[in-house]
C-alpha cells in the first residue's frame, strides 16, 4: 500500500516540466555553494606566493618566495617594489673615536645632507646607465643563460670599498672576464637592507654557472661598523677587496662629487678644519674620516684574516689597469684572461678605458659622474692634510705589507 501512494506521487512529481527544472537548478546550486565554500577554505590556508620585481640581467623567469600570510606578502611586494624602484637610500656616517664637537656647525650639518643626496643621485645614475648598457646585449653574452641554466648564488667575493677610490671602474673591468658574473648596481645590503635577509640579497645576484664567481661592489661597507661581522655570518670563507687611493685626493674627489650637485655647499677648507686658527682637522666629516683606512680595516681584522684582503692601489688601477687585474685575477683563482689588449688610455678623461665592455662591441668609458676636474684647494690645506693622513698611512701600510706610496 506504501509503495502505490509513495511512487505515484515521485512519479507525478519527476514528470511535470517546471519541477523537474526546479530540481536540477536547487541541486547544481547546492553542489556549486559547496564548492565554493571548499575552495575559500583551502585558499585562506595556502602560503602566498611573492614574485620579486627586480631580476639580473642574465635571470629567466623570476623566482618564487613564500611567506606565511597574504597580508605579508602583499607587505613584502611593496616594500620590495618601493625599494628597488626608488634611489638607494643613504647610509649613516659612522661614529669617531676621536674627538668631536658636541654640536655640529650648520654649515657640517647641511653638507653631511647634500653628501648623502649625492650619493644617492650618483648611485642612481649608476643604476640608470647599467640599464642602458644591458638594454641590448650581444647573443653571445647571453648564449650561456638563453636555455634558463644556471643559478643564483651569494656572492663569494665582494668589493667593500672605498668610496671615490676607483670601485666603479674595477667593477667594469672585471665583468669582461667569462667567469665573473656581478651585480651592476650597488645592493647596499650590509648596511642598508640587511633586514630583508639573505634569500632577498640572493635573489638581486646574477645567474652563474659552474665555475664562476658572483660578485657585488658597494664602497660603504668598508666603513660600515657592522659589515665586518654580517659578511662573516654570511660565509667567513669571502674574498674582500678594497680600493684604495691616496686618502687627501680621495677626499678632494669626494669633495668635489658633492660640490657638481650642490655648488653653494662650504669650501672644502672650511670644512676640513674644526679649527682654522689651530689647524685642527674634523675628523667627524665623512670625506677626511673614510681616509683613515688602518683605523676602518681594524675592525675587519676582527672577524677576517689578511690572507682574504686584497687592496687594489687605485692609482696603479689608472696607470697600469692590466697589472692591478692580474693580481686581483690570481687572488680570485681565476686565469688571467683581461690583458693589454682589454684597454687604451682614454686622454680626455685622464684614465683607462675597455675596447670592448661586457655584453658589448664597442668600447665603453665610464659616464661623466667620473673624471670630474678637482677644484684648486689651498696648498696649506693640502699639506696639513698629508700630515695627519702620515701616521695612519704608516700603520696601514704596515698592516697591509704594502707602502702605496702616498707620502
Amino acid at each position: 500500500m506504501e509503495y502505490s501512494l509513495v511512487c505515484p506521487n515521485l512519479h507525478a512529481l519527476w514528470s511535470s516540466p517546471v519541477k523537474k527544472k526546479l530540481i536540477l537548478l536547487s541541486i547544481m546550486f547546492l553542489i556549486w555553494v559547496y564548492m565554493l565554500y571548499s575552495c575559500v577554505g583551502y585558499c585562506s590556508t595556502m602560503p602566498s606566493l611573492v614574485v620579486d620585481g627586480y631580476r639580473g640581467k642574465e635571470s629567466g623567469p623570476a623566482v618564487g618566495k613564500r611567506t606565511e600570510t597574504s597580508s605579508s606578502s602583499s607587505s613584502s611586494r611593496t616594500d620590495l617594489v618601493s625599494r628597488l624602484l626608488s634611489k638607494p637610500q643613504p647610509w649613516e656616517d659612522i661614529e669617531s673615536d676621536y674627538e668631536e664637537p658636541s654640536i655640529r656647525t650648520a654649515a657640517s650639518r647641511d653638507l653631511l645632507n647634500n653628501e648623502l643626496e649625492t650619493d644617492r643621485a650618483e648611485e642612481w645614475d649608476e643604476m640608470r646607465g647599467e640599464q642602458l648598457q644591458q638594454r641590448a646585449p650581444e647573443p653571445s653574452a647571453m648564449s650561456s643563460f638563453s636555455n634558463g641554466s644556471g643559478s643564483k648564488k651569494l656572492p663569494q667575493a665582494i668589493i667593500i670599498g672605498v668610496k671615490k677610490g676607483g670601485t666603479r671602474a674595477l667593477l667594469e673591468f672585471l665583468r669582461v672576464h667569462p667567469d665573473i658574473r656581478a651585480v651592476g648596481a650597488e645592493p647596499h645590503f650590509f648596511d642598508r637592507n640587511y633586514e630583508n635577509g639573505l634569500e632577498w640579497y640572493r635573489e638581486l645576484m646574477p645567474k652563474t654557472l659552474e665555475g664562476q664567481i658572483t660578485m657585488e661592489k658597494t664602497p660603504s661597507y668598508f666603513v660600515t661598523r657592522e659589515a665586518p661581522a654580517r659578511i662573516s655570518a654570511m660565509s667567513r670563507d669571502t674574498k674582500l677587496i678594497v680600493v684604495v687611493r691616496d686618502p687627501v685626493t680621495r677626499a678632494i674627489s669626494d669633495y668635489t662629487q658633492t660640490l657638481s650637485k650642490k655648488p653653494d655647499i662650504p669650501s672644502f677648507e672650511s670644512l676640513t678644519f674644526k679649527n682654522r686658527t689651530t689647524g685642527l682637522i674634523d675628523t667627524s666629516w665623512s670625506a677626511i674620516q673614510i681616509g683613515i683606512y688602518a683605523k676602518h680595516l681594524d675592525n675587519w681584522l676582527q672577524y677576517f684574516p689578511m690572507e682574504q684582503i686584497l687592496f687594489v692601489s687605485g692609482e696603479r688601477l689608472i696607470s697600469d689597469p692590466a697589472g692591478e687585474l692580474g693580481r686581483v685575477q690570481d687572488f680570485l683563482g681565476l686565469k688571467r684572461i683581461i690583458t693589454d689588449k682589454h684597454f687604451y688610455f682614454n686622454q680626455t678623461k685622464g684614465f683607462p678605458c675597455l675596447k670592448k665592455a661586457e655584453g658589448s662591441s664597442k668600447p665603453h668609458c665610464l659616464g661623466k659622474t667620473k673624471g670630474r676636474t678637482h677644484p684648486n684647494i689651498d696648498p696649506e690645506v693640502v699639506q696639513r692634510l698629508r700630515d695627519f693622513y702620515r701616521p695612519f698611512n704608516m700603520k696601514f701600510y704596515q698592516m697591509t705589507g704594502h707602502n702605496f706610496g702616498w707620502d
